[in-house]
């Protein structure tokens, strides 16, 4: 009798131990292996690691989508370079992020928090395929049918969408043998899956959810998009520190992987691409929580450039991806104790926040040793790359000395470790972006070039200490005098 082959799973990294280890030896994560079985394989079964999954689908009457032919060793000047063929999902900034659309054959993931909207967004664009032609197939396995007929009839009620569903199929089920059978009956263009974590095999030893089922549903997923030609897309959850569940691999085996964020009591959302084969993963999506499902965001600064702004408040405009979003970057200060000073963070890198606080106090005349600092991107967004430097650094500056810009003002900007403003790149289209919203200043470095016309003022800084001082003489609320000026 053949014994049963056991090893543990790290669900932190996927790698494989032979015994059970308190800590990873790959990764170093702690309490992260789980135990997984090997599957039996049954006598006439393919040795690919199938478990005849594949050879249900090539089976059938039709035969595949797309033919298994077997793999064969080309050489690569014979290699023939297909287009890669994609699928609007007719929703814009979802398509952003995926690069065009669903690529045939590919395997997309979807992660995010509980309540965030993913079954929603999904159900929006699969129906909407299914309105343009393409053939869907819905599977659910957490709801049944007839709750997800509910979710369509409130989102799409008085649109006539229902009436043009004829081609989303609904199939609530958990059992995945019996998903890609009626994957192969129905033959659709997109399948959609909700949740993978749900979905099992019966001949794994494991619970739904464990690491075993998800790695081996996940390969079995994958190898039939390859064989039938179908866009694969797995909704799944992510665990408490924000990351996908599941073991690493899974992230690894699709060919893109989104993350869905925001807070599930704001009615702002963004999707953003983690991993892309097909496109690139600086492209957010914005989108809104309404009552009748997610409303796309074309534009979505909320910022009226007449407002008086607020001690700690700077208006940046940052890139992502192809857009320029501005973006509110607030600070706040309070007083602390020394030594033992707080430092927070939300949408902001912890690591850029220390390094500013430091080049304050060198370079721009602040003390902040003794201050506890909070500094936050509003609206959900996560901004990282150094153009937003100035900003948060005058924001810091602003709610210490509580001070603040003149209305209609924006900042950009990289701030050196030697308190120089560094030039950064795509200028013109981040100045255009403020002339369009309605913004007549910027604050600029002074090596970018730019000078003033009749529609915009432009005051360049070459230092932190310059830009701090602008800051003071562009007051707009009271409160106490900043100490002598810091020399340029």
């Amino acid at each position: 009798m053949a014994k049963t082959v056991v090893h543990y799973l790290c669900r932190s990294c996927g790698g494989v131990q032979s015994r059970w280890m308190g800590k990873c030896p790959d990764c170093g994560t702690w309490d992260a292996l789980e135990k997984y079985t090997e599957p039996k394989v049954k006598a006439g079964a393919g040795q690919s690691g199938d478990g005849g999954l594949i050879e249900i689908w090539a089976g059938g009457d039709d035969g595949p989508a797309t033919g298994a032919a077997r793999a064969a060793a080309i050489p690569l000047p014979d290699i023939v370079a297909a287009d890669v063929a994609r699928q609007p999902t007719g929703i814009g900034e979802f398509d952003r992020v995926l690069g065009g659309g669903l690529v045939t054959g590919s395997v997309v993931l979807l992660g995010g928090a509980p309540g965030i909207g993913k079954s929603t967004l999904m159900l929006q664009a699969a129906a909407i395929l299914a309105a343009r032609g393409r053939r869907v197939l819905y599977v659910t396995s957490e709801e049944s049918a007839y709750q997800t007929k509910l979710r369509a009839e409130r989102l799409f009620e008085n649109d006539g969408a229902e009436a043009s569903m004829s081609e989303l199929y609904v199939l609530a089920d958990t059992n995945l043998a019996r998903i890609v059978e009626q994957a192969r009956k129905v033959r659709p263009a997109v399948t959609v899956i909700d949740s993978i974590q749900m979905v099992y095999k019966p001949d794994v030893e494991a619970a739904p959810g464990a690491v075993a089922q998800v790695r081996r549903c996940c390969t079995e997923l994958v190898c039939l998009a390859k064989i039938s030609g179908m866009a694969i897309v797995l909704v799944g959850h992510v665990t408490k520190d924000g990351q996908i569940a599941g073991p690493k691999l899974l992230e690894h085996l699709v060919d893109v992987v989104l993350s869905f964020e925001g807070d599930r009591h704001l009615a702002h959302r963004v999707v953003r691409g983690i991993k892309n084969r097909y496109g690139t993963t600086l492209e957010v999506g914005l989108f809104e929580m309404t009552g009748r499902g997610l409303k796309e965001l074309t534009d979505a600064a909320m910022i009226d450039p007449a407002a008086r702004p607020q001690p700690g408040s700077v208006i940046c405009p940052a890139m992502h991806g192809t857009r320029c979003l501005l973006v509110e970057m607030q600070a706040l200060t309070a007083t602390g104790f020394l030594g033992s000073a707080k430092r927070r963070t939300s949408g902001v890198d912890a690591n850029r926040l220390a390094m500013l606080i430091a080049v304050l106090e060198k370079h721009g005349g602040l003390r902040l040793a003794d201050q506890d600092v909070f500094a936050s991107a509003v609206g959900g967004l996560k901004v990282v790359e150094p153009a937003a430097d100035l900003a948060l650094a005058l924001a810091i500056a602003g709610a210490h000395y509580r001070r603040a810009l003149d209305p209609g003002t924006a900042v950009i900007g990289e701030v050196g470790l030697g308190g120089e403003i560094r030039p950064v790149h795509q200028v013109e289209q981040r100045i255009r972006e403020a002339r369009r919203r309605g913004f007549r200043t910027l604050i600029v470095p002074s090596d970018g070039g730019f000078v003033s016309d009749g529609e915009l003022v432009v005051h360049p800084a070459r230092t932190i200490g310059v830009a701090v001082d602008m800051l003071t003489a562009c007051a707009s609320t009271s409160g106490p005098p900043r100490p002598g000026g810091v020399a340029s």
